[in-house]
């Protein structure tokens, strides 16, 4: 089997802050709480959105991921772009490798952003969480990929722009790529232990591939 390459969504295949951001903003106003400047909003993106919620309005993330979720349903999730040179480097990675989405975010909008964006075509399956929370944590949801797909984990690579996505490879053994165009830092990257960081999709093929020679 070719080798495997599990892919972050929000970061690193596609840019969601605009709709990430008005949806976290019209839970807080709808929990009556104030709304936040966008950019003070972007570290919600890439973490499981329940903590980040826990951290916004204590106590109320239950109550918060409602109002999110009647907003981002119809209209945020495609508040959405995907990040130039995307398609390209999905396609040179196809010649030698398998493809998966692997997000925190519920499968059932991942995959309405996969396919809204053309790209679904590139990948073998899109894997994310469930709308209770399952599989949420990275670290659950890479294994839940490696034993569905039954891959070793130590022949595949996780590409993506947070700590959550380089530690949640490591806790099933499985080497990472991390992404700098996203929403995450060189520093916070490396000290998750990042095997290679890139900035620019283009820079992602090469990578990998040097990752699985390491």
């Amino acid at each position: 089997m070719k080798g495997a390459v599990l892919f972050d969504l929000d970061g690193t295949l596609t840019d969601p802050s605009p709709g990430i951001t008005r949806c976290v903003n019209h839970a807080l106003e709808r929990l009556g709480e104030p709304a936040r400047d966008p950019d003070s909003l972007l570290w919600c993106i890439g973490p499981p959105l329940r903590a980040s919620f826990e951290t916004l309005v204590p106590g109320r993330a239950d109550e918060a991921m409602q109002f999110y979720r009647e907003r981002f349903a119809d209209v945020g999730m495609f508040e959405n772009s995907v990040f130039e040179g995307v398609p390209e480097m999905l396609d040179d990675l196809r010649r030698d490798s398998v493809l998966f989405v692997a997000t925190s975010k519920p499968t059932v909008y991942a995959t309405k952003i996969i396919d809204h964006f053309g790209l679904s075509d590139r990948f073998r399956a899109v894997y994310g969480s469930e709308l209770d929370g399952t599989r949420s944590k990275k670290g659950d949801l890479v294994r839940y990929v490696a034993d569905t797909e039954r891959l070793v984990p130590g022949d595949g690579v996780m590409v993506g722009d947070r700590k959550h996505d380089v530690l949640g490879a490591r806790q099933v053994g499985m080497r990472s790529v991390g992404v700098l165009y996203g929403f995450g830092t060189r520093e916070e990257l490396v000290q998750a232990g990042a095997t290679q960081t890139c900035g620019s999709p283009s820079e992602v093929p090469g990578a990998v591939r040097c990752v699985r020679l390491a």
